[in-house]
């Protein structure tokens, strides 16, 4: 009879895996299982030489590198609909941070309502840290019809959403920079605010700025340095710099970790060069925008195709070093 019992109520309720993991949030803190979870991550969207498609064809060398260098979260900018790669990243022992766009076609976008049925599908999964809405839209009102305030209201749905149907993860948004009292008082379904920060190489502001406005808690979605100089600038050398990466990076992480008593963590920009983004998707160019980057170290010019801490051979460049040794002390 209680077996009966049991069957039922887990049929009533939608639960799939009794042993799955529970993400919360208490004061600051993340929770994994009741267990303070710090985010020493890394913004993962691999596309191999030549393409400009997602491509997980060396995951498994990508999921070892990563785990050498003490990462335990990967932020991807589109959700992986390919259960083994979930799969493989839970065997490695991460966890993704999984963000939906607005308007993606129809596909697990928050326009349609699609995104609810991704969710539907992997909210069991041990791989999921949490579900992020959007990413620097904030930048965009032009694809709100000029207002802002159809963002933060459709931001907040869809966290509503995501939290009816899925009670057992928390709900994120990456926003461009400190959200200002707009965002926050029209989006209090949004658990953690995560902020794609560009403060030359120190964000130590933003975590007292934060303090001030809100309680919640709070990650970088995105923080770091690409390794060219557009410019000789700061002591570093024009084109290909991988110390001047390496020493931004270094003071970026420091920064981060000094202040856990605000901040969950960060997920650094990125863990792989991204050819696709300027010129000729075949060789690595200078150039690319950004919004709001003037802020990027040491020249204030993005140079879209050259963040990876390692480069499309799966090379380690500079930064790596400082990014292993400072994650694997936290």
């Amino acid at each position: 009879m209680r077996k009966l019992i049991l069957i039922t109520v887990i049929l009533l309720l939608g639960i799939n895996n009794l042993d799955a993991d529970v993400v919360s949030y208490s004061g600051r803190q993340i929770l994994v299982n009741g267990v303070p979870y710090l985010i020493k991550g890394v913004c993962y969207h691999p596309v191999p030489k030549g393409s400009d498609k997602r491509n997980f064809e060396n995951l498994t060398e990508d999921l070892y590198l990563m785990k050498e260098a003490g990462i335990n979260t990967i932020r991807v900018y589109m959700p992986i609909t390919e259960k083994h790669v979930l799969d493989e990243i839970h065997k490695a022992g991460l966890k993704v941070i999984v963000s939906f766009g607005y308007n993606q076609g129809g596909q697990n976008d928050i326009l349609s309502g699609s995104f609810i049925n991704y969710i539907n599908t992997y909210k069991d999964h041990d791989a999921i840290l949490f579900w992020e809405l959007g990413n620097e839209y904030n930048y965009h009102p032009e694809w709100f019809d000029g207002d802002l305030k159809n963002w933060y209201t459709a931001l907040n749905n869809a966290a509503n959403l995501a939290h009816k149907n899925d009670p057992n993860h928390i709900v994120a948004t990456a926003h461009g920079e400190l959200p200002d009292q707009l965002a926050l008082s029209m989006c209090p379904n949004i658990d953690i605010w995560g902020m794609n920060v560009y403060r030359w190489d120190n964000p130590g502001e933003i975590f007292g700025e934060w303090k001030n406005i809100s309680k919640k808690p709070m990650y970088l979605s995105e923080a770091g340095a690409d390794s060219y100089m557009s410019a000789e600038l700061a002591g570093y050398k024009k084109g290909s710099n991988q110390r001047a990466q390496a020493d931004a990076n270094r003071s970026i992480l420091v920064s981060v970790f000094e202040n856990q008593e605000v901040c969950s963590g960060v997920a650094l920009f990125a863990f792989i060069d991204e050819w696709w983004k300027a010129g000729s998707n075949n060789t690595q160019d200078p150039g690319g925008w950004a919004p709001k980057s003037s802020g990027v170290p040491y020249d204030g010019a993005p140079n879209e195709e050259h963040w990876g801490i390692i480069d499309l051979d799966r090379e380690k460049k500079m930064t790596y070093y400082v990014v292993k040794e400072i994650y694997n002390s936290q």
